[in-house]
């Protein structure tokens, strides 16, 4: 009976085991388990691994601000030509007509509808003086990009525009791409592409005329800030080994700072023009006109939770390995037994948790719990470090009786006690087990710190 019970607990055990596997390949170390019980030499017990939430839709979440404020169209009402045709203009902007207005709010709504629907700006009507605008999109938050940043344009691709991104929610400002027709002539930078970058130049900024000539009104709309081709110089052009590409970010913090952002600004700086010269005469023709933004990642919280919640206008990790804060960066209290440090990608798949601990335990093995190693006799656990025995009793685990080491030993007319029962041979494995652990974490605790 007992071995067929045995056969059928490893049938189902073993289709789980593939099932998973064929869902998420190990190569790829999704990080979605943040702690698992498993069987050790001492039971049951918890395996911490690192962890991260899953990538999602983060226009989701993020706050929009323009600058200037009275940039977007429609008050006062104002009728847009069309680029390709300056005699087609039939185009109305009225911020007090629900089916005229083209608020920002527009660039981040569902996409697919018919027509579709997009946020403007004023025209170009103050020619010469620049028509800029400054998009900027905040999430109160840090954020670990995944895929591209994509910016469909329903007007023409601005002729000059630079995207930008924030470490330190919007007070200070890195450049992450400039675009251009001309990039010498706009922002005296050679043109390049990002197939123009090597694993040792990936965190060059460079000027791109990619997404900037041409202005075919209905094909060419995109602009781009490539991620995945910038993943693919570590993890190979389909992104097959990922591992590669883990292991660059867990050793290389700028590398994994080049993907982290608390916010994004689209500087738009020139519009479309589809010619040399500027139409003086018809400047309803010139304006910025965006019907999508794409930005997909994930919550940063340090490889110590794999969800995060977005609760009252702000989102915020479900931190675990006893860490706490909105990015799980600090050790939560009674739990600094030593310094907190962020999780680990590696060793791949499972990564290392590097979970705090409680206080004042330090790099020392677990000697005694309430659960399989209970101190004997009467003793009590002590931060699961030793045991609080009785007068009468000593050991690691209150196990022998003092007067064992008395003359006459515990049978003698003046011990007080009768003679005890030998120690049970699981005890023993116990205490045989805990010594041994103890001694390879002292051994451990010699060797040299690594490079």
């Amino acid at each position: 009976m007992r071995f067929h019970l045995a056969l059928t607990l490893q049938a189902l055990w073993t289709g789980v085991c593939q099932a998973a596997m064929q869902h998420y390949p190990a190569a790829w170390g999704h990080y979605d388990v943040c702690k698992s019980q498993i069987y050790s030499d001492e039971g049951l017990t918890w395996d911490y691994m690192a962890c991260q939430p899953e990538a999602a839709d983060m226009t989701q979440y993020l706050k929009v601000t323009l600058d200037p404020p009275n940039i977007t169209c429609g008050d006062p009402p104002e009728t847009y030509c069309a680029l390709e045709n300056p005699y087609m203009c039939n185009n109305e902007c009225d911020a007090s007509t629900e089916e005229l207005a083209h608020p920002p709010e527009l660039m981040f709504d569902i996409e697919g509808r018919n027509p579709t629907t997009f946020w403007q700006s004023t025209s170009w009507k103050k020619y010469p003086k620049a028509l800029l605008v400054n998009i900027t999109l905040s999430w109160n938050k840090t954020i670990e990009l995944t895929d591209d940043i994509v910016l469909t344009f329903e007007s023409g691709r601005p002729e000059q525009m630079v995207l930008e991104k924030s470490l330190d929610y919007g007070r200070t400002w890195q450049p992450y791409q400039f675009y251009a027709t001309d990039c010498l002539d706009a922002f005296t930078m050679e043109p390049k592409t990002v197939q123009d970058l090597t694993q040792h130049t990936l965190l060059d900024i460079i000027c791109t005329e990619d997404y900037s000539r041409g202005y075919v009104w209905k094909y060419d709309k995109t602009v781009r800030f490539e991620i995945k081709d910038r993943f693919a110089l570590f993890a190979g052009p389909r992104l097959h080994n990922m591992a590669s590409l883990y292991g660059q970010l867990d050793t290389t913090k700028n590398l994994r700072d080049f993907f982290t952002i608390t916010d994004l600004r689209v500087r738009l700086l020139r519009p479309a023009t589809g010619a040399t010269m500027v139409d003086e005469n018809n400047l309803s023709r010139y304006f910025y006109a965006i019907s999508d933004i794409k930005v997909q990642g994930r919550c940063k919280c340090n490889l110590h939770a794999n969800s995060c919640v977005y609760d009252k206008e702000k989102l915020s990790c479900e931190c675990e390995h006893n860490t706490t804060g909105p990015d799980c960066g600090r050790c939560k209290r009674n739990y600094q037994g030593r310094a907190w440090s962020a999780g680990s990608y590696l060793p791949i798949p499972k990564g290392t948790a590097n979970i705090c601990i409680p206080n004042n335990i330090g790099p020392v093995t677990r000697v005694c719990d309430n659960e399989l190693l209970r101190c004997q006799n009467g003793g009590v656990c002590v931060n699961n470090v030793r045991c609080t025995c009785p007068s009468t009793y000593t050991g690691l685990l209150c196990e022998k009786a003092r007067c064992e080491s008395e003359l006459g030993g515990c049978g003698g007319p003046n011990s007080g006690q009768a003679p005890l029962t030998p120690p049970s041979t699981s005890t023993l494995l116990l205490l045989l087990l805990l010594l041994l652990g103890s001694a390879l974490l002292r051994q451990a605790s010699c060797w040299p710190a690594p490079l």
